[in-house]
């Protein structure tokens, strides 16, 4: 499965890119490098269990362990102290990520109830691309009653 969009991308695209931006060289073409999949925990940060099934459902669409991020400093707005949990993060690479970014393209952004594609003014100027994604159940791997 990971083969086809990075076969698609050798064999297509990036001699297409080479001649319509006159690229001297293969290395100059644009390419994928990770895909870092993050969450924000926001008010289950003091919830244990909140944390558990973030970690979970992290795991299950994109099949690696994803790393706990806490917090560097405290907060006293947030009701954040230092080294408490406040997120969950995967990065990406090589296989997984092109398996990831198929099942993203072919399965999870068409279920996207009114989906009119993404927006081109979310790169930031390097080349990063950023997607929000509202809800996770657009991801076939998640089963709708298992969400908390």
């Amino acid at each position: 499965m990971t083969e086809k969009l990075k076969k698609f991308y050798l064999e297509k695209i990036v001699p297409k890119m080479m001649e319509q931006f006159k690229y001297k060289n293969i290395h100059q073409v644009p390419k994928l490098e990770k895909i870092t999949v993050n969450r924000g925990l926001g008010e289950a940060s003091q919830n244990a269990k909140a944390l558990d099934s973030s970690i979970k459902e992290i795991a299950t669409i994109t099949g690696q362990k994803p790393v706990v991020t806490r917090a560097r400093k405290a907060i006293a707005g947030f009701k954040i102290r230092q080294g408490m949990p406040v997120g969950v993060m995967v990065t990406l690479r090589s296989e997984r990520m092109y398996d990831f970014l198929e099942r993203l393209i072919n399965l999870a952004l068409p279920r996207i109830r009114d989906f009119r594609g993404t927006n081109p003014k979310s790169f930031d100027g390097r080349g990063n691309y950023s997607l929000g994604i509202k809800e996770q159940l657009i991801f076939p791997e998640i089963d709708y009653d298992s969400i908390d």
